[in-house]
């Protein structure tokens, strides 16, 4: 056994064929129809099948063709989220931080994003300076001391003592803009472009002497967006500007060169547009890791624009696509159970990361009983939530759906060619550093769909119930 899992490794090591030979299949199933939840549910083998029929559904996986590698699945380690967790008792706190960061006894979550200063998901408007403090001679995290810096050291121990973290900024304050607030949008006014940039270089300083690694930052978050919160606009001329002028100059000037910066991070719709602007400047590019997105513009009444994702990938193909935050908006007590939740993370999941997508973050990790704390009142769902009356945990299926790509995914994983001659049978597939395979398939339809996991000519037969998503791995 030792020596059959050697010769895998280095077979994936040296990128020689994988076959199935001697290989079986493990399933695990979340379905509405069932108690189940990531659940090994199958042990399956390999038989001789050569050339399938029309017929004859299959899923079929191609280690030989290899794409982006996998960097990591996660999420928002926010103001609530860290009020809502200081909340909770001792026990069902440490049943929290397994559930989401222990790869074996929960889901293992291996990457978080938080906010700069304020934002929607906290319970007030506030910085880290002194108002008209140009020089940020006051600036301090003491706010975030309370809260927010045990968590985060809590989560990072849960994961292992590692867990690469980024930062974003929902609103420079309200004295460096043309508004005088912090909220409804406005403008970065031109003479504080460099206290801004000093400003992220003071928040990752400070919280790397408070013991938290930042690994990376999005320049803005939601730059085009005119919210009754923390927000601010960008155009994409004036942050590619900012980008190349100033934030970029500033962090590598710093010795943050290698700290990952993020653009966009907004919607799919102006994706390309923000991206062209962005990455065709030279000038700008060079500081730029990647570009990241959200999934609300389905506002429209649209579905998700995942051919955006395609054309930023294969114009851009040395930059990283990132998904930066998604949610359910409008929270309902009465809706926590509703499928739905998880079907649009899977579906999002499946279709982002076949699009070219190397990390993926979900938004707040955890609300309260009302979806806050918030302080404009813009309550959401989270994959779980705490009621802090009773100090119980509401598990919601996104975490179920979520896990099944975080638990068997793992960081330094490449994608994998995975084909479904079905489209009612969603999926994408990975290759993980030790040679299995995690194969991922979501059906959201009403009907049990027969099919085959299909490899070099042998496929494995298994079933998709009905509103399911399974994960498959292949060792």
């Amino acid at each position: 056994m030792m020596k059959r899992t050697f010769v895998t490794i280095l077979a994936a090591a040296c990128g020689l064929a994988v076959t199935a030979q001697n290989k079986k299949v493990q399933v695990y199933t979340t379905a509405q129809e069932s108690s189940r939840h990531i659940a090994k549910t199958a042990e399956l083998n390999f038989t001789e099948f050569r050339q399938p029929l029309e017929t004859e559904p299959c899923v079929f996986i191609d280690p030989a063709n290899k794409f982006q590698s996998f960097t990591g699945i996660g999420g928002a380690l926010t103001d609530a989220a860290a009020e809502t967790f200081a909340k909770l008792p001792a026990n069902k706190q440490k049943e929290f931080l397994t559930a989401y960061f222990d790869a074996d006894k929960g889901i293992g979550f291996t990457i978080a994003r938080t906010n700069i200063h304020s934002c929607d998901f906290s319970s007030g408007s506030y910085t880290y300076v002194a108002d008209n403090d140009k020089e940020l001679k006051s600036f301090s995290i003491a706010h975030d001391q309370q809260y927010r810096i045990p968590f985060i050291k809590q989560a990072i121990a849960a994961a292992g003592g590692k867990l690469p973290l980024y930062a974003s900024p929902w609103s420079p304050p309200a004295w460096m803009k043309d508004n005088n607030s912090m909220l409804q949008g406005g403008k970065l006014k031109a003479e504080y472009r460099q206290s801004w940039a000093d400003y992220y270089i003071k928040f990752i300083r400070a919280y790397e002497a408070a013991g938290i690694p930042v690994w990376g930052l999005s320049v803005q978050n939601e730059p085009m967006a005119k919210q009754r919160w923390e927000s601010c606009i960008f155009s994409a001329e004036e942050e590619r500007d900012f980008i190349k002028q100033y934030l970029g100059p500033t962090l590598h000037k710093a010795g943050m060169a290698n700290k990952k910066l993020i653009a966009w991070d907004h919607n799919r719709d102006l994706l390309y547009q923000r991206a062209s602007v962005i990455l065709n400047d030279k000038d700008a590019a060079k500081y730029v890791w990647g570009i990241g997105f959200h999934w609300y513009e389905t506002w429209t009444g649209g579905p998700m624009q995942f051919d955006n994702l395609r054309l930023v990938n294969q114009a851009f193909p040395d930059k990283n696509l990132i998904f930066t935050e998604g949610c359910k908006e409008k929270f309902s007590m009465d809706s926590v159970y509703n499928w739905s939740l998880g079907e649009r993370y899977g579906n999002s999941m499946i279709n982002d990361f076949n699009n070219g997508t190397v990390a993926w973050t979900d938004w707040n990790i955890l609300l309260d009983e009302k979806g806050g704390p918030n302080h404009v009142g813009n309550f959401c769902f989270a994959p779980v939530h705490a009621d802090t009356r009773t100090g119980e945990l509401i598990y919601t299926n996104a975490y179920y759906y979520m896990g099944h790509f975080s638990k068997f995914i793992r960081p330094g994983a490449k994608r994998i060619a995975a084909s479904s001659s079905r489209a009612q049978l969603q999926t994408t597939a990975f290759q993980n550093t030790d040679g299995s395979i995690a194969v991922v398939v979501m059906n959201t339809t009403d009907k049990k769909i027969a099919y085959r996991l299909w490899l070099d000519g042998k496929a494995a037969l298994t079933e998709s119930l009905p509103h399911s998503i399974v994960t498959l791995v292949v060792r």
